[in-house]
């Protein structure tokens, strides 16, 4: 199979890469990424050498160059690229309706150019708004999402259906829960929590912390897109999660206990503009029909993260350094209204959490 992968320098496309390519030997992916503050190259070290992984920098919403790419034979798609940070979004949201609507509209008509067998969708459970005390979503539950963030990709997923639908692509869209694990960009609320620990520096917590997300190990999540791939019924949506909830406040204090580090350093903030306050899904469907289950325990996997995050220092020095300063000052920091006047937060008190 030769499959073409967008996103495939960022934090879940990059572990994806490599799954499949040791997983599947023979398979040649086709790697497409923008390389923008969170997709890095230097997620994807040791394959350069790899005859069976290409890389071409390409942004999805040149559609020309899509096709053109597209047009060498790709069997089926994983389409990872979006923009995804939350709180991004509240910031300025059109760079996410571009890129997250439009820019799956493109990958959509190209892959049907191309007649492609498989097209995989991968969503997040965001679209679903907030889920209520003992709620789960189930795939037929509606979208009503309260982000601009959630909202695109919501619009995505219904261009996915409608291609679907109207043209008869191949479309399978999938939908996540809270992914960690390593090489997540340090923006995020695990990688922040832990560095900032290291650091001794104090750590923003929003409003109580209490808000809860399921959360699920990034190569469990790998081997779900590989079922839904490989297995999943063309047409269907497919939720993924880990049937474990943590609090916000739960994980922040796991793990300054890991590393030995005092309570003290929580803040609590105000929190931010439609912050949901509990995500959880139903992924009984994948399990069923696909056989599915993660392997992955919480502390597992989380002590598994700290240890990555302790253990590479350089490239969470490099990634903060030459791909967030340049992208995030040059698209955003010109901007007049900053996410810290939107918050009414102090100017350390930094939140980056999905």
């Amino acid at each position: 199979m030769k499959l073409a992968i967008t996103g495939g320098a960022g934090f879940i496309g990059s572990h994806f890469v490599r799954y499949i390519l040791a997983k599947y030997p023979d398979y040649a992916i086709l790697n497409l990424d923008k390389l923008t503050y969170s997709g890095s190259l230097d997620n994807l070290r040791g394959l350069e050498a790899n005859l069976h992984h290409s890389f071409a920098r390409v942004d999805i919403c040149d559609r020309r160059r899509l096709h053109e790419l597209f047009s060498r034979d790709v069997d089926a798609v994983v389409h990872f690229a979006a923009e995804t940070h939350v709180d991004r979004s509240i910031l300025e949201s059109s760079q996410f309706v571009k890129t997250n609507v439009l820019g799956t509209q493109c990958v959509l008509e190209a892959a049907k150019q191309a007649k492609v067998a498989r097209f995989v969708h991968v969503s997040t459970d965001e679209v679903y708004g907030t889920a209520h005390q003992g709620e789960r979503f189930t795939e037929d539950s509606p979208l009503a999402p309260n982000s601009p963030y959630a909202a695109s990709k919501a619009s995505a997923d219904l261009i996915v259906r409608a291609y679907f639908r109207t043209y008869g692509l191949p479309v399978i869209t999938t939908r996540c829960s809270n992914n960690y694990g390593p090489f997540q960009f340090p923006e995020k609320f695990i990688p922040i929590i832990i560095s900032r620990a290291m650091n001794d520096q104090s750590i923003p917590v929003y409003g109580d912390g209490l808000q809860v997300r399921d959360w699920i190990y990034v190569d469990d999540h790998c081997a779900a897109l590989d079922a839904a791939l490989h297995r999943g019924r063309e047409g269907e949506t497919y939720n993924i999660g880990a049937s474990n909830e943590r609090s916000n406040l739960e994980i922040a204090r796991f793990i300054l206990q890991i590393l030995r580090k005092p309570e003290s350093l929580l803040t609590f903030v105000q929190d931010r503009p439609g912050h949901d306050r509990r995500y959880a899904v139903d992924s009984s469907k994948l399990r069923k029909e696909l056989r599915w289950v993660p392997q992955t325990c919480f502390e597992t996997g989380l002590s598994r993260t700290i240890e990555w995050y302790l253990t590479h220092r350089d490239w969470e020095q490099h990634i903060l350094a030459w791909r967030y300063r340049s992208y995030y000052r040059r698209q955003y920091d010109r901007r007049a209204q900053t996410l810290a006047e939107i918050l009414n937060a102090t100017s350390d008190s930094k939140c980056a959490y999905s």
